[in-house]
């Protein structure tokens, strides 16, 4: 009888047993998990059905009020939706969820829908909305901050300058805010000619040293005497594309010749032979190549404030809204414009 047991004649038989064991406790519990997976998935899958094709406003509306949800994920859903781009479900949703809450829970989703209305362009509907949250709730900075936005898409700067003063009653620094909207309002007023725009502009920008980009872009453009008249030097990397662009007839020698940064900006353009090398790589190279290769600057702008980059120049970040924090950036390229006008002549 004792040969069926062979823990009585091998020591190792009860090693074997026990790793056996693990193997197949192992086994189970991999496969219970593989199947409970599954099961969740199955779940997902139902609840997400229903969504794979989009509801229509009846169908949220049957939904939302059946309850099956909890608002938190009604909530997630119309985050989803706007995060696609897909405003007029994210309206709706939210359109819903305020119809099935009382009124002192309401300022969280009427903030997300007159976002969401002005991401979508809706600007006169955001307004409504905004103006009603802070009738009701006068203190809430989010609220007048993107009413502010509202208005200034919509050019109605002297709403927007009102916007600031319960802000600064708030404690928010309005400052740059202030600078901004004032400049906008004078650049959109078709009263004042562009000589007496240009001097305002001077007055704007001695009294806060902001929004260089703004101010000498349009006054190279309109009146490149002025704009070297009041040139700040310390902004010259700031505003280089516009400097790169400079008619060489509207140059300043005298204003560039005592500027480090400038002799060596339009000795690399060309223009002057200032400077045999410089600091800045892309300067240095382009001084090396004179005569040589046809090479110029590109330029990519970077908001300073969320890092996002852009092919244009901005005065207010599209991402993040943040005002005056645009920095410039250069890269070496191929100077397309003398190859055209080489070719031009060669024709001729």
């Amino acid at each position: 009888m004792n040969i069926f047991f062979l823990e009585f004649r091998d020591p190792l038989f009860s090693i074997i047993i026990f790793f056996a064991l693990i193997f197949i406790i192992t086994f189970l519990s991999y496969w219970w998990g593989r199947y409970k997976r599954k099961e969740d998935y199955k779940d997902l899958d139902k609840f997400l059905k229903q969504f794979r094709t989009l509801p229509t406003k009846d169908e949220l509306k049957d939904l939302v009020s059946r309850d099956e949800l909890s608002q938190k994920s009604w909530m997630l859903l119309a985050s989803s939706y706007f995060k696609s781009g897909n405003y007029d479900k994210c309206i709706e949703i939210y359109t819903e969820i305020l119809n099935h809450i009382d009124e002192n829970n309401q300022k969280e989703i009427m903030y997300l829908l007159g976002k969401t209305y002005f991401k979508a362009g809706f600007l006169e509907r955001s307004k409504q909305i905004f103006l009603e949250i802070l009738r009701k709730n006068p203190r809430t900075p989010q609220a007048l901050e993107t009413l502010l936005l509202v208005y200034e898409f919509m050019k109605d700067y002297k709403s927007a300058l009102e916007v600031l003063e319960p802000l600064s009653e708030l404690k928010k620094d309005i400052s740059c805010a202030d600078i901004y909207l004032k400049s906008l309002a004078l650049l959109n007023d078709f009263e004042i000619s562009q000589e007496d725009k240009a001097l305002k502009f001077v007055e704007l920008y001695n009294e806060s040293h902001q929004l260089s980009y703004m101010v000498f872009e349009y006054l190279f453009r309109v009146n490149p005497k002025l704009a070297w008249e009041h040139f700040d030097g310390s902004k010259s990397e700031k505003i280089v594309d516009i400097l790169w662009r400079i008619k060489k007839e509207d140059l300043n020698l005298k204003v560039i010749k005592q500027n480090n940064y400038l002799r060596d900006l339009y000795t690399a353009r060309g223009d002057v032979k200032y400077s045999a090398k410089s600091d800045i790589f892309e300067f240095d190279i382009l001084i090396e190549l004179q005569g040589k290769v046809n090479a110029s600057l590109s330029f990519e702008y970077t908001c300073d404030n969320c890092k996002q980059l852009y092919p244009f120049a901005f005065n207010r970040c599209s991402s993040c809204h943040a005002i005056d924090t645009m920095g410039v950036e250069f890269v070496l390229c191929k100077d397309y414009q003398k190859d055209f006008d080489f070719q031009s002549d060669s024709f001729q």
